[in-house]
């Protein structure tokens, strides 16, 4: 085994019956997929098969079957606790034998000068009236009746009852069409220029609106070109402002708020809520923050890699979640994947860097999480999401990952005691 820095490289042979077992495997698969002249598929001899093909069309195929085993054998012989998954070489492969490297990185030393004492203030919490006065005035809005227009024509802030179908060179195009759709007129949900023509129209008046697609639109036939919506309004509703009666607290369905007075103070509580949580994830970021600027550590670039491939996976499931894609997204922000891994290369890092940090000093403290406890965590979280539990916990990565959250966590826990 040879060492550089946290990378260790390690050559394991692979031969005799193990070795020959995993040929005759390959020479099945392989003899099953191709058609020899003269025999059925799947039913040429052995030495039919090589003499056609070679020897070595096998090698690859057999290596395969193996290479599970050798690096199972390559972690057992060393005793190396791996911290990303190895990468593996092939050095030497014939029929008698294959040789493999595997490159094992291993977890590198946390060197922590100082964890305690670190002035580290957590932002105090208060609410203004303002702030209070906003929400109530948001959530008026949010209960805001949309009533009939009957006279007048169509204003900023109304709701406008449309038909409309889209031209691009007096054809009909995809998606370009709606009957009875609701569109708030300064809301810019349509394209640049579509709301603002609205105005001024009465219902039942019909008109032809031209507009231009950005240059940025997803759809290629689309971008940058002159159409033409044929639209009419069929209806015209204004939005009727709420009051703070009874009515609307009844609406709202809130336990205990009857009155603007016990809204206020509810909405307070929340607002409260939401900022204290903002300020205890500031403070632990901060703190943090305060702590690695304390830390010695030669991160191997293979842990940032792989923490960047993942942070990079989980953009694009939160993207998937909103109904968009990868692809629209490079699109709308005329970027790429290697910009995007640049950006998150950074947080790839950090989070490495703390990770490595929690862990050293759940030794320096010895934290130990018992199984009981784990098990206990498990219940509780099980049943707050409303999970069988053997579910959660192969949702959750199992026991262990239960203990390593809890460890975390207690850690987290030590540094706010030892730094209030």
């Amino acid at each position: 085994m040879t060492k550089k820095n946290n990378n260790h490289e390690i050559k394991i042979i692979i031969d005799g019956d193990t070795w020959q077992s995993a040929l005759d495997k390959a020479f099945k698969k392989k003899n099953s997929e191709v058609t020899i002249p003269g025999f059925r598929k799947g039913k040429a001899t052995r030495e039919v098969f090589e003499k056609k093909y070679g020897k070595e069309s096998l090698f690859l195929e057999a290596s395969d079957y193996v290479v599970q085993e050798a690096y199972l054998k390559a972690i057992a012989d060393s005793k190396l606790v791996p911290v990303v998954q190895p990468k593996v070489n092939i050095l030497s492969i014939d029929s008698e034998k294959v040789e493999f490297q595997f490159t094992i990185v291993t977890s590198p030393e946390v060197k922590i000068k100082n964890y305690k004492g670190l002035n580290v203030k957590k932002e105090k919490v208060k609410v203004t009236k303002e702030e209070i006065d906003h929400e109530v005035s948001h959530l008026l809005e949010k209960y805001t009746d949309l009533v009939l227009k009957n006279n007048g024509n169509v204003e900023s802030g109304n709701v406008a009852i449309i038909d409309f179908e889209g031209f691009k060179d007096g054809i009909a195009f995809a998606g370009g069409k709606g009957e009875n759709y609701e569109l708030e007129i300064g809301s810019n949900t349509f394209i640049p220029g579509f709301e603002e023509q609205l105005i001024g129209m009465k219902p039942g008046e019909e008109k032809e609106i031209n507009v231009t697609f950005p240059e940025e639109y997803p759809a290629e036939d689309l971008k940058g070109k002159e159409v033409i919506f044929k639209v009419k309004v069929n209806e015209i509703k204004e939005k009727k402002t709420r009051e703070l009666d009874e009515e609307l607290f009844e609406d709202l369905a809130m336990e205990g708020v009857n009155s603007k007075e016990t809204l206020e103070e509810e909405i307070k509580k929340g607002i409260k809520a939401h900022k204290e949580s903002d300020a205890e994830n500031k403070y632990i970021d901060q703190l943090l923050d305060a702590v690695a600027k304390n830390v010695d550590v030669d991160i191997p670039e293979e842990m940032v890699e792989e923490e960047t491939h993942r942070l990079l996976h989980r953009f694009e499931d939160n993207l998937k979640t909103q109904g968009a894609s990868i692809d629209l997204y490079y699109s709308l922000t005329k970027s790429n994947e290697e910009q995007l891994r640049s950006e998150l290369e950074k947080e790839g890092y950090k989070n490495v860097l703390y990770r490595l940090m929690l862990e050293e000093i759940a030794k320096l403290e010895k934290i130990e999480i018992s199984d009981e406890d784990a098990d206990k965590e498990a219940d509780e979280l099980s049943k707050k999401y409303n999970m069988k539990k053997d579910e959660f916990l192969k949702a959750f990565g199992g026991l262990e990952m239960i203990k390593y959250d809890l460890e975390v966590r207690k850690v987290i826990d030590l540094l706010k005691e030892f730094n209030k």
